[in-house]
């Protein structure tokens, strides 16, 4: 199951985070068709968030058919987004990376601006 974290001081709205969180878990293949959403009171107890918070997000990923809720059961995943599974040399790789980036004293934001401009070098004009 996965666990939201919230980060109060990103800018980015807390349904939006949830929403990036759900597909991000999606992508590394740790949620899959049939899996259960954490329910907005597990959400609630776990982020200290409004419950129409977590709902809103839970209602943006349905429209977007990536979930669906069964009444009186909970949400569930409908499809995944998975292309590269959390166990793959590509993530291996990249851990190493982070490991060495913080050795060399990068901070959070440091490594979060370097991968971005390496992103947009990559992958301009691709939409997320």
């Amino acid at each position: 199951m996965v666990e939201y974290r919230i980060d109060r001081r990103s800018g980015v709205a807390t349904y939006v985070q949830i929403v990036q969180q759900t597909k991000q878990a999606l992508r590394l293949g740790l949620l899959e068709p049939g899996d259960k959403l954490p329910t907005a009171r597990e959400v609630v107890e776990a982020t200290a968030i409004n419950p129409n918070t977590v709902l809103k997000a839970y209602r943006e990923l349905e429209r977007e058919g990536l979930v669906e809720a069964r009444r009186g059961l909970g949400t569930f995943v409908r499809r995944g987004l998975s292309t590269a599974p959390a166990d793959s040399p590509l993530r291996t790789e990249l851990d190493a990376w982070a490991v060495r980036a913080r050795e060399a004293g990068l901070d959070r934001d440091d490594v979060d601006a370097l991968f971005t401009s390496v992103l947009e070098t990559h992958f301009k004009g691709d939409a997320s």
